[in-house]
């Protein structure tokens, strides 16, 4: 079972709406649904909040430390409550996946990304499960670094709280420990909304071309 929720990115405003702060906002959505406020921890060296869901206690963590050294907090965290990294949730942005799309995974490699690198680093693990919010890639590898710490376009921000909201349906799953099911709720594709019906043309009065 999932005991510690953390989402990925970077600290201020100026960072706030940027596609590097897509985990962010994931627990920031999960903190609005079980009603708690995540507060400065500065032992954890983030924001944390605590919660109790069925009797279950359970963690949200935003590391505070920017994203290079997000393992600091999450290490920090979960050694004093003896968490496992198989108990860890980490969500955070994915380039690989378009806007929209979310996929749930245990272990693997960090692939480039900062803050799995410090996270596997601090845990000494790479066995913690992830949830990856689709970003999109802008094409060019050499762009990545601008692409992450910009605003994504308002179509793209809405696609992606879309996948957040639509991902935050497994979260009681995961608390059950029943990952599979919470990878199930993940990876199916939403239904899509269907168009409204196109307006009939007005009839014609008669012989009129």
């Amino acid at each position: 079972m999932i005991k510690l929720f953390v989402g990925l990115g970077n600290p201020g405003p100026e960072y706030e709406a940027t596609r590097h702060n897509a985990g962010f906002w994931w627990v920031d959505a999960l903190a609005r649904e079980l009603k708690v406020t995540l507060l400065p921890e500065r032992a954890y060296h983030g924001l944390a909040a605590r919660a109790n869901v069925a009797g279950q206690g359970v963690w949200l963590l935003q590391p505070q430390t920017f994203m290079n050294l997000s393992g600091k907090s999450v290490a920090a965290l979960a050694r004093f409550f003896k968490i496992a990294p198989e108990e860890i949730l980490v969500v955070h942005d994915e380039l690989d996946l378009p806007p929209g799309q979310a996929k749930l995974k245990r272990g693997g490699s960090h692939a480039g990304h900062n803050g799995l690198r410090d996270i596997h680093a601090q845990l000494g693990s790479s066995d913690y499960w992830r949830l990856r919010i689709g970003i999109g890639h802008p094409g060019v590898k050499s762009e990545v670094i601008h692409w992450v710490l910009k605003k994504p376009a308002p179509d793209q921000r809405t696609q992606i709280e879309d996948s957040i909201a639509h991902s935050l349906k497994a979260y009681p799953a995961m608390l059950a420990g029943d990952m599979d099911k919470a990878t199930l709720l993940v990876h199916t594709t939403k239904p899509t909304r269907p168009k409204p019906p196109r307006p009939m043309p007005a009839p014609t009065p008669d012989g009129v071309q």
